[in-house]
């Protein structure tokens, strides 16, 4: 039997999901890099210290967790940290750190308001 699938929208972006199930956030990772900054979204490649990302957003700054490794758990306060606009894929060739993000803190971040001047 074929999985259902229907289409979900997180800040902008349309997602496959299948319909039998929740939305898989396993593939959803935080990325440091050695000069780029820090990165989240779909992993869709890993190469050494090259890693594609689709569907994904910069953290320039954030407030509520004292490392990446609590970013990545639990995310962070969003009324005092600063996130980019989505793109649609990022090569990062630096990569020095990839960490999986838990469910929670993956879509708090992916729904984020693009911080605006």
């Amino acid at each position: 039997m074929k999985a259902k699938m229907k289409t979900i929208e997180i800040n902008g972006v349309e997602y496959s999901v299948n319909a039998t199930k929740k939305l898989d956030m396993s593939k959803i990772v935080l990325i440091r890099t050695y000069s780029a900054g820090v990165h989240f979204g779909t992993l869709k490649k890993r190469n050494g210290k090259e890693v594609r990302l689709t569907n994904a957003r910069r953290l320039w700054s954030w407030s509520g967790a004292c490392s990446l490794s609590q970013v990545a758990v639990d995310g962070v306060d969003l009324a005092n940290s600063k996130i980019s606009v989505t793109v649609p894929n990022i090569l990062l060739t630096e990569a020095i750190e990839v960490i999986g993000m838990s469910e929670t803190a993956a879509k708090q971040m992916m729904k984020a308001k693009a911080w605006q001047k």
